[in-house]
C-alpha cells in the first residue's frame, strides 16, 4: 500500500496534470532564444562537462541576486566541480547570463511533472543540488531523492502565507522536508517554521541572510560617479524594482519633491522588463520630462525622470543616488532587496509590506536605518526632509552600511555546509 506521502505526491501531481495547459501557458513567455522549450519537459543536453557537477537553482531576478555571493564563492573554492544554476523565470536567466558568462551552465527548471523532473535528474546527475532561498516542488525533490542527490536548501526562508500554505498539505509538506539534507535558515522564525512542517530538527540550522554579504563588483563605484556627473548638480534619488500601482505613488511623490527642488530628478526603474513601455507612457500622460536609459539619453536640467529601462544596472543607479526607494513594498509583493543601497551607503525608503525581508527590514529599523512610509504622499514628504537635512541624509546611509557590515558571515557558514557535503560524495 501507498504511504500516505506517496498518495498526497500522486494527488498533487494529477493537479499539476490536469493544469499542464495553464501551466504551460505561464512559462510559454518564459523564455530565451539560447534555450529550447524542452528544458521545461527536463529536456537538456548531456552534461559535456567530466567533472562532478553542483546544481544551483535560484527561480527568478531577485533569488539569483541573493544566491550571487554564494555561486561566486562556489567557483572560487571548487574549481573541480561544473557549476549547473537553474532559474524559473527568462530575467533570472538574463542575470546569470549578464554576472558569470560561461563561467557556469544554465537551464531553465523543467515543470514539476514527474516525468520531466526525473529525465531532468537523471541527465544531470549533479552531486549536490542547493536551492536559493525556498521553491519547493515535491516531484523534483522526490527525483532528487531517488536518485541519491543530497539537496540542502540556503538563505531558507517561510513567510507567514508559504508556512500556511504548506502546512495545509502538510503530508506533501512534510514528505519534501524530510528527503532534504541541510537547511540554512534566515532566521530564528524561518528555522521554527521549517522544523513545524516536518523537517528533522537536527538539519536545521539558522545562518542568518545570505543578503548581508552582498558583494560589490569591481568598478562600481567609479561607474556611478560617471553617472551622477553626468546628471549635473541636482538632488537624485532612485526608486528601484516597482510594481504596478507603485509607479503612480512615485510620481506623486517626485511631484511633491519638485515643488521644493524643482530640479530634481528621479531615476525610476520598473521591476520587470516587459513593464517598461508602459511606465514610459505614465510618465508621458502625467506631462513629465523623461529620458530612457536604453537609448542613451541624458537628463537635461528640465528633464524629470530618467527611466532605467535596462537590466543589470540598478546598483549603478542606487550608487549614483542621494535616497533610494525600494519598491515591491508600497503593494503587497513583500519587498524587495532592501539592502543593496544599503551597502552603498545611500539612505533607504521602503514602504510597509515587508514580508518576504521581514527579519532584514526590522533590523534596518531597529538601527534607525530606514525611513517607512504608506503611500506616495508620504513618501513626497520624507524625500523634502532627506533633501532639506543633508546630514541626517548621510547618518541614514551610514546607519544603513553599518547594519550590512555587521551582519555578514551567512555565506561562510553556508558555504561550509555545502562544502562538506561535496567532499562526502568525493
Amino acid at each position: 500500500m501507498a504511504s500516505r506521502s506517496g498518495l498526497a505526491r500522486l494527488a498533487y501531481s494529477g493537479v499539476v496534470y490536469l493544469a499542464a495547459p495553464l501551466i504551460w501557458r505561464r512559462v510559454w513567455r518564459e523564455s530565451a532564444p539560447t534555450h529550447p522549450r524542452g528544458e521545461r519537459l527536463g529536456l537538456i543536453p548531456p552534461p559535456g562537462d567530466a567533472r562532478p557537477r553542483i546544481w544551483l537553482h535560484a527561480a527568478s531576478l531577485g533569488e539569483v541576486v541573493t544566491a550571487t555571493p554564494l555561486i561566486r564563492a562556489l567557483l572560487a573554492r571548487h574549481p573541480d566541480h561544473a557549476l549547473v544554476v537553474t532559474t524559473m523565470t527568462a530575467t533570472g536567466a538574463e542575470r546569470v547570463a549578464t554576472l558569470f558568462g560561461d563561467a557556469v551552465r544554465h537551464h531553465f527548471l523543467p515543470l514539476d511533472f514527474p516525468g520531466a523532473t526525473r529525465r531532468f535528474v537523471e541527465r544531470l546527475r549533479p552531486a549536490l543540488a542547493i536551492i536559493a532561498e525556498t521553491e519547493l516542488w515535491p516531484n523534483l525533490l522526490h527525483a532528487c531523492a531517488t536518485c541519491g542527490v543530497p539537496v540542502v536548501i540556503a538563505n531558507g526562508r517561510l513567510s507567514g502565507g508559504a508556512f500556511a500554505t504548506y502546512r495545509r498539505f502538510a503530508a506533501l509538506s512534510r514528505d519534501m522536508l524530510e528527503s532534504v539534507a541541510w537547511v540554512g535558515a534566515k532566521s530564528n522564525e524561518d528555522a521554527e517554521r521549517f522544523r513545524a512542517l516536518g523537517c528533522p530538527a537536527s538539519r536545521v540550522a539558522v545562518t542568518g541572510a545570505l543578503k548581508f554579504d552582498i558583494q560589490l563588483d569591481d568598478g562600481l563605484e567609479s561607474e556611478s560617479e560617471c553617472l551622477r556627473t553626468s546628471w549635473g548638480e541636482r538632488p537624485v534619488w532612485v526608486a528601484g524594482s516597482t510594481h504596478p500601482g507603485e509607479d503612480e505613488a512615485v510620481l506623486v511623490a517626485h511631484a511633491r519633491l519638485r515643488e521644493r527642488y524643482p530640479d530634481a530628478l528621479l531615476v525610476l526603474v520598473p521591476r520587470h522588463p516587459q513593464r517598461f513601455d508602459a511606465v514610459a507612457e505614465l510618465c508621458r500622460t502625467r506631462g513629465l520630462a523623461m529620458v530612457r536609459h536604453s537609448r542613451g539619453e541624458l537628463p537635461g536640467p528640465d528633464t524629470a525622470i530618467l527611466l532605467g529601462d535596462t537590466m543589470g544596472e540598478l546598483m549603478r543607479f542606487y550608487g549614483a543616488a542621494d535616497v533610494a526607494f525600494v519598491g515591491g513594498s508600497l503593494v503587497s509583493v513583500g519587498g524587495h532587496n532592501l539592502l543593496e543601497p544599503a551597502a552603498l551607503g545611500v539612505a533607504v525608503v521602503s514602504g510597509p509590506w515587508l514580508d518576504n525581508l521581514r527579519e532584514i527590514a526590522d533590523t534596518l529599523a531597529d538601527a534607525d536605518a530606514r525611513r517607512e512610509v504608506a503611500d506616495g504622499p508620504a513618501l513626497g514628504e520624507v524625500l523634502v526632509a532627506l533633501f532639506d537635512e543633508p546630514d541626517e541624509r548621510r547618518r541614514l546611509g551610514a546607519a544603513g552600511r553599518a547594519v550590512v557590515d555587521a551582519n555578514r558571515g551567512a555565506l561562510a557558514r553556508t558555504l561550509d555546509e555545502v562544502s562538506g557535503y561535496l567532499l562526502a560524495g568525493a
